[in-house]
């Protein structure tokens, strides 16, 4: 791809519509414990299905430097370094790599099922990764963490891929 058609007007615009749309996802959650139900995860699979790996990861990237800034794109709207370092801070940080993983699957196959596969894998690395720092941060064993931040949302996160997959392929289609 060439440096034009990378940064063209489309690509730019793209990536700052997506970008805008985890930021207004992201805010939105209902807490039901130190982890609150978001919609960020929703977005960003949404995001990567309709604008690509590359892109989208780019969007989920410019969405995590919005909330270090301060912004208050996070869930709950809260923003800054103290947020994203903090014990919930892996999730937050590991969404970009979950991005990048369900992108490669939603580029390399158009099967919708093996799709939603990458996005479950991209998911159980951000499961992954956030527990581990919760469990750190929070003095928590490795179990503690699981109950209070990852068994709660496998049901919601599941539901999130299923959506993000299907509305996700008809916009892209679309565009």
């Amino acid at each position: 791809m060439t440096e034009t058609k990378r940064f063209s007007a489309k690509n730019m615009a793209l990536i700052g519509m997506m970008t805008a749309i985890i930021c207004i996802c992201g805010p939105l959650s209902v807490p039901i414990g130190p982890i609150p139900v978001s919609l960020t995860p929703l977005a960003i699979f949404l995001t990567v299905c309709i604008i690509g790996k590359n892109k989208g990861t780019f969007a989920t990237i410019l969405y995590l430097l919005i909330g270090l800034v301060g912004l208050p794109v996070f869930s709950g709207f809260t923003g800054g370094p103290g947020k994203l370092l903090g014990p919930t801070g892996g999730y937050l940080v590991s969404f970009f790599l979950m991005a990048y993983i369900a992108g490669i699957f939603i580029e390399k196959f158009d099967n919708v099922p093996l799709q939603m596969l990458g996005c479950l894998l991209g998911l159980t690395v951000s499961y992954t990764i956030g527990t581990i720092w919760l469990s750190f941060q929070a003095s928590m064993s490795i179990k503690e963490a699981l109950a209070v931040a990852v068994l709660p949302f496998v049901i919601f996160d599941l539901i999130k891929i299923v959506i993000a997959v299907l509305l996700g392929k008809a916009v892209r289609s679309r565009i």
